[in-house]
């Protein structure tokens, strides 16, 4: 793994031409004790600001393009969010089909008419080809951050999204989501204000401290998971409360990646067991992994499938929502996916 900092914020909505550095949160970093881990990790330093944002696009998807064919994960930190359009660019030379999850309060599809900024990336991503998202996840939104418009393109676009109060309830709800991404995409402004010093301007509501930190987890524990980024970091004097936060956001994504269990191989037979659920005429195949008991739903083609499909026709799943078929209920999730297909 390695920690790649971007001091790139220009294109921020609240961008008042204020230079920033993440001293403290290295120094939060590394005053932690490491897990039982087995991975390097490497600490390159920071992109500088280019003459252009453009300019810092170009270098950080250089970097992290690099870093991901050499088989290195690379934790960003931000900097502005709109850095995670640099970062998804950083596979357009690597694979066809991305899923990027974002940690947000808004889903940052903003108007893609205008020049991007910190909350519109996604729709130059969803808008500029070549064409390689096949899925975008929103976890912890909050409706009254998000324009209906918003609300109805994300269903219109088979998108999937997960309001703040459900992952509260049951936070296991995000690692099917997170087995099946890509990028993960973290805006620190997620977390509510009590859990961060005065000085940041966060909203009262939001994920709490271990929250965050056991989503962060479950980014890290996906074998899928090849990016992962922490976004819109206002570092100011005598904040070491936010700081912190990252850092251990940081440990917690690092733990996990030294969790991982392969458990996705199904060439061999012997490493899963397969149910079959019939669903108002739906065949709904299920796979569940002997290794780990995680669950995986097969994703059937159509004659004239989009071929960019072909390469993950497994979704991730629960337990519950194979429970859900055997009693008459097609998962959400499938539903997007199958629509998209």
């Amino acid at each position: 793994m390695a920690i790649v900092g971007v001091l790139e914020s220009r294109n921020s909505v609240d961008y008042i031409g204020e230079e920033f550095q993440f001293t403290e949160i290295r120094k939060a970093f590394y005053k932690l004790f490491p897990g039982n881990w087995s991975h390097d990790i490497a600490d390159l330093g920071d992109i500088q600001r280019g003459e252009t944002v453009e300019d810092s696009y170009s270098a950080l998807i250089q970097v992290v393009s690099s870093l991901i064919k050499a088989k290195i994960i690379p934790i960003i930190i931000g900097g502005s969010q709109d850095l995670t359009y640099a970062n998804y660019r950083a596979y357009d030379k690597i694979s066809s089909m991305i899923n990027i999850v974002n940690v947000d309060k808004s889903f940052d599809l903003g108007d893609s008419s205008k020049p991007i900024n910190n909350g519109s990336y996604l729709g130059k991503i969803i808008l500029e080809q070549p064409y390689n998202l096949f899925n975008y996840t929103a976890l912890g939104f909050q409706t009254y951050f998000n324009s209906q418009e918003e609300i109805d393109l994300m269903e219109k676009l088979y998108f999937e999204s997960y309001r703040l109060g459900a992952i509260t309830h049951a936070i296991s709800v995000v690692e099917p989501v997170l087995r099946d991404a890509d990028i993960v995409t973290l805006d620190i402004n997620s977390v509510k204000s009590s859990e961060v010093s005065l000085k940041q301007k966060y909203s009262p509501n939001g994920f709490n401290g271990r929250e965050i930190c056991a989503i962060s987890r479950y980014a890290g524990i996906s074998n899928k998971v090849t990016s992962f980024g922490i976004y819109e970091y206002n570092p100011s004097q005598n904040d070491e409360a936010t700081a912190m936060l990252v850092a251990q956001i940081m440990w917690y994504f690092i733990e996990g990646v030294n969790c991982r269990i392969k458990d996705d191989d199904f060439s061999d037979s012997n490493s899963y067991l397969k149910f079959t659920v019939l669903v108002e005429s739906e065949e709904l195949v299920f796979f569940k992994s002997k290794k780990t008991g995680r669950w995986w739903i097969e994703i059937p083609f159509l004659e004239y499938s989009n071929t960019k499909l072909k390469q993950h026709p497994l979704l991730a799943c629960t337990h519950e929502d194979y429970i859900s078929a055997t009693k008459g209920l097609i998962p959400e999730r499938w539903y997007k996916a199958y629509k998209k297909n």
